[in-house]
């Protein structure tokens, strides 16, 4: 296990083909993916190839990472950086299993993801993309500081960019 951040709560370490259960059973909540433009893993099989295929940290030095609950050491979901070539940007990301939606560890975690970011990647900014239905995303994204910037086609949905850098992290 390579842990990369460590919070209050949470561990966050990078994904391993060990969590495609957990990452199969994430992805196969429709309430989960329901905003996101991903559909599910056809199996746990699929679900592990594609984390092994999964090459981001080596990559980028950073990606999306397993969130795990200290005290119960459950996999809650993951949360992230995730580099694009095709825009130059870095986004921040999250999903978590339903039963861990308003606890705060989406917030805790990405605030976590964004001062590494901003600390260790030097990073001038990160992007948050959400689908503009997507209303509990969007508040974590404005409790972090992230601020709206433009409007953008999610999918043939409504999409909203936000921004932050790194002298704007609240919380």
């Amino acid at each position: 296990m390579k842990k990369i951040l460590e919070t209050e709560r949470l561990i966050l370490r990078e994904l391993n083909s060990n969590d495609a259960l957990s990452f199969y059973d994430l992805n196969n909540n429709p309430n989960v993916i329901k905003y996101t433009g991903n559909l599910p893993f056809e199996n746990v099989e699929k679900a592990r190839d594609f984390l092994l295929s999964y090459r981001d940290y080596d990559e980028n030095g950073f990606g999306r990472w397993a969130v795990i609950e200290k005290s119960t050491e459950k996999f809650l979901g993951w949360c992230g950086l995730k580099y694009s070539k095709e825009t130059d940007e870095t986004d921040i990301g999250f999903r978590f299993f339903e039963e861990y939606w308003n606890k705060g560890f989406a917030t805790e975690s990405a605030k976590a993801c964004l001062e590494y970011g901003f600390n260790e990647f030097h990073l001038s900014k990160i992007v948050g993309r959400v689908m503009a239905e997507n209303i509990a995303s969007i508040k974590v994204l404005e409790k972090l500081g992230l601020v709206y910037d433009r409007e953008f086609d999610f999918d043939g949905h409504q999409g909203l960019r936000y921004k932050i850098e790194p002298a704007r992290l609240k919380i």
